[in-house]
């Protein structure tokens, strides 16, 4: 086992989520710098600019999301284009139940509801998100587990304008379009996240506090589901995705499956979007939008499917891709073509939706399992080197 820490000789050792010392020991090493560079100027000399760390807390919650998608089209083969849907759901509930009622003075002096909000602790409404968007899926799985391909793809898409229309015609829950509403607080036991402050004698910024938030909360919905993937229903689901008609002579009841795994993704993106808009600050019907969907799809295929690191790398990789357009657009030799002005020759935003698209197709017929794949290529050449061919 020395000369070969690859090799798996027994059945426990396959199914672990760890499958050797060294995964541990990487696993460990980069918890510690995440730790090191979220702290920076707390815990060493690197920091990050309050930007940075923003989009640092961003890619987290992102990647929670793309996890719950990854359990439903990765691991379950189900091609579900509504994660827009359950984003809203959760960030809506987080909203509701987190956020401040707003009123104002109606005829004869009575006061009316603007914006509903109760102003509820994070231990409730982040839960709450997750439940309510998992109870969603729960309705729309009975329907979508008797459809696949692209007859499920269109469902989920009816989902996505559904629930635009919804949250945009409950102004007193949502605030309807525009100006939208305010989101929940980020506020656990009275101890605030969305304002900076000494902890454990060390004084962390706003975005610190969320980033450490948020790194905590990407461990443990990450390790369950990579459990759940090694686990029976992770097998089933896996068998339901390459084969169903031979997964279902083999006893494995593709309706109850597919039920779960709508309902467990579901569950991951409410509490993404609840996580997620609370960061932002407002939420408005026009943001849960289709474009939203495709941006997760993106992320599970850039990053690599039916796989938890890949999920995080496709979040990581799409949340920063409108920051390395900009950096592009500040070189010398590109700042004359690339502007922020619309009548320019090119804009960030039309260069973000080009490399979007493109990255989009190259991943699809270049490296089929994204930047995990990369990554397993790149690991398995140092491991032979230097016999690597």
């Amino acid at each position: 086992m020395r000369l070969r820490p690859g090799l798996v000789t027994d059945y426990r050792s396959d199914a672990g989520i760890f499958k050797s010392v060294t995964q541990r020991v990487w696993f460990v090493l980069l918890i510690v710098v995440a730790v090191y560079l979220g702290g920076g100027g707390s815990l060493g000399p690197v920091k990050f600019s309050p930007d940075i760390m923003i989009l640092l807390v961003y890619a987290l919650f992102a990647s929670i999301g793309a996890l719950g998608l990854n359990i439903i089209t990765g691991m379950g083969g189900q091609i579900s284009l509504g994660h827009a849907f359950f984003l809203g759901l959760g960030a809506y509930t987080a909203a509701i139940l987190g956020g401040v009622e707003q009123t104002r003075a109606g005829a004869g002096g009575v006061t009316e509801v603007v914006i509903r909000g109760y102003g509820l602790d994070m231990l409730i409404w982040l839960p709450a998100a997750g439940i309510v968007a998992a109870l969603a899926g729960l309705i729309v799985a009975p329907v979508a587990t008797r459809l696949r391909g692209l007859y499920l793809a269109f469902v989920t898409v009816g989902l996505v304008f559904l629930g635009e229309h919804i949250f945009r015609e409950a102004k007193t829950l949502t605030g309807g379009a525009g100006n939208g509403r305010p989101t929940a607080e980020h506020r656990m036991l009275g101890f605030r996240f969305d304002e900076g402050g000494e902890v454990f004698g060390l004084y962390l910024s706003k975005a610190q506090k969320l980033f450490f938030l948020a790194l905590i909360l990407l461990l443990v919905m990450g390790l369950a589901a990579k459990n759940l993937f090694r686990s029976r229903v992770g097998r089933a689901l896996a068998a339901i995705r390459d084969r169903d008609i031979a997964a279902e002579m083999m006893g494995i009841p593709l309706a109850r499956y597919k039920l779960i795994a709508f309902v467990i993704s579901s569950f991951y993106a409410g509490i993404a979007g609840a996580l997620f808009w609370a960061v932002v600050g407002r939420l408005t019907a026009e943001g849960f939008n289709f474009l939203l969907s495709i941006k997760y799809v993106a992320m599970i295929l850039i990053g690599g499917v039916a796989t938890v690191s890949g999920s995080i790398m496709g979040a990581f990789f799409i949340t920063f891709l409108p920051k390395v357009v900009e950096w592009l657009a500040s070189l010398p030799g590109l700042a004359d073509y690339i502007t922020k002005d619309p009548s320019g020759m090119i804009n960030t935003f039309q260069l973000e939706q080009i490399l979007f698209g493109l990255f989009i197709v190259g991943f699809l017929i270049l490296e089929p399992m994204g930047l995990y794949g990369i990554w397993i290529r790149v690991r398995n050449y140092w491991k032979g080197w230097p016999f690597s061919y």
